[in-house]
């Protein structure tokens, strides 16, 4: 039997990368083509932990891709790598929907210049191992994976009807749930707190939320009367009060928790059996079910306080880190996308906000060059600001979990520029010593004095 002889390549010369993944195991292989035959240079293997033996199929596959860019980081850092694979590797890792490790993944082997093509016929001796890239029972799994996600069809979605009503004798929301078989299930709630017409709308639509994400619903439709609220929740209109903003933005979060949901303006003929159930007292109750609950909620849904969110600019230093965590974006210059690859190593994307990884504290919140001079001079002079140097206004805006470059610098300016800093900073009464100038040559103490006599002493 004749061992594959292992080579070494010459600098700048592209490479070609075979992946492997089994139940128990991965493994690389790098290869050089060499007069048109491929020539092992290095292969790289390792065995699964338990957690990672229960790894889908392809995310075993970026997983030795991962392993060969960290063994083999000088081949990948030199030369151009070529992977050859049977899958979609690339589209994997391009989706914006990435689990954390995915993301921390793909963020990892975004710093190396790597190109997926399709895996043609193998030339020369390639280990039988790399042959073989999946075993075959794992390949129809691989193949649903790498699939984009279908839309549902119609008959998938759970309708849901849902209506409130506010009166000087009391507050009421009802619900109207229907499977997509036809079944209903009604429900109502009596509000036992001060509110308004559309306060109540909007209690409605949360709690008709809250009881399908309980049922498990991944496809929902939501079918409103009122025209305010399915303006609000679509952008058409915006919400200008504090608590209609605050019922919104909670409405937009269980909104997400679901695979898709879409809120619909109906008619008020359309809802009669949610706006019937709303008003307990004056209607008949033969079209509903002979199960009816009755929830009291003594407070509110949403938080009256919340945390100030700073916006983003349009245009800052980290528009483009976020384009390239975002869809691997780079300037044209080689050496502008090489300083981005190397800084979004220390950044990363959560829920559409810029972060900045640390050692010793959690993540950093970024921001752009408009909010600076908002948050130092809190620190410095705010409510509970002490006035302090520009050392002590950094430590606290990082204690803050905030994170600008050049953050030094730009406390300097702003505390220089302090009226009450300089109004009533320490008078000192010791003058400082002036130099003498003796030849030419600056001195801090006049050689024409006489030395003390040693002889007194």
């Amino acid at each position: 039997m004749e061992l594959p002889t292992l080579t070494s390549p010459y600098a700048g010369e592209p490479l070609t990368l075979y992946l492997s993944a089994s139940d128990v195991s991965i493994g690389a292989g790098l290869h050089m083509d060499k007069k048109n035959f491929q020539t092992p240079i290095y292969y790289v293997s390792r065995t699964l932990t338990c957690p990672e033996t229960r790894y889908s199929m392809l995310k075993k596959l970026v997983l030795a891709q991962v392993c060969a860019v960290r063994r083999l980081r000088r081949y990948f850092q030199g030369h151009p790598i070529n992977v050859l694979t049977g899958y979609k590797l690339k589209n994997v890792l391009s989706k914006l929907e990435l689990s954390g490790r995915l993301a921390k993944w793909a963020i990892e082997l975004g710093e190396h210049a790597i190109k997926y093509n399709p895996r043609p016929a193998i030339k020369g001796q390639v280990l039988a191992d790399f042959v073989t890239e999946v075993p075959q029972h794992k390949e129809e799994e691989c193949l649903v994976e790498q699939q984009p996600l279908v839309p549902p069809e119609q008959g998938q979605f759970w309708s849901l009807f849902t209506d409130g009503a506010s009166n000087s004798e009391g507050s009421g929301a009802a619900l109207r749930l229907v499977n997509p078989e036809g079944h209903e299930f009604t429900y109502a709630i009596k509000l036992d707190f001060k509110n308004t017409i559309n306060e109540a709308e909007y209690e409605a639509l949360l709690a008709g939320l809250r009881i399908a994400k309980k049922l498990r619903v991944k496809h929902l439709e939501d079918r409103v009367d009122s025209m305010l609220i399915a303006g609000q929740i679509n952008g058409t209109y915006e919400a200008k009060k504090d608590v209609m903003a605050l019922y919104l933005s909670q409405v937009k979060d269980l909104i997400l928790q679901f695979s898709s949901c879409k809120v619909i303006h109906i008619k008020r003929s359309q809802n009669k059996s949610a706006d019937a159930l709303s008003k307990l007292a004056s209607t008949n109750f033969e079209h509903f079910a002979n199960d009816i609950r009755v929830e009291v909620l003594e407070r509110t849904s949403v938080l009256q306080h919340q945390i100030l969110v700073i916006q983003t600019g349009v245009e800052s230093w980290m528009t483009p880190i976020m384009a390239y965590l975002t869809s691997v974006a780079l300037p044209e210059e080689k050496v502008a996308a090489r300083k981005i690859r190397h800084k979004a190593l220390n950044y990363q994307m959560q829920d559409g906000i810029l972060y900045r990884r640390s050692f010793l504290c959690p993540l950093l919140r970024c921001v752009d060059a408009e909010n600076p001079n908002y948050l130092i001079r809190e620190v410095h002079e705010g409510i509970c600001g002490l006035h302090s140097g520009p050392r002590m206004v950094v430590a606290k805006l990082m204690d803050a979990w905030y994170y600008w470059p050049g953050m030094y610098m730009d406390a300097m300016q702003k505390i220089r520029k302090c009226d009450s800093c300089q109004r009533h900073a320490p008078n000192t009464l010791r003058q400082k010593k002036r130099a003498c100038t003796k030849n030419g040559l600056s001195i801090l103490w006049d050689l024409s004095q006489k030395p003390h006599d040693a002889s007194n002493f």
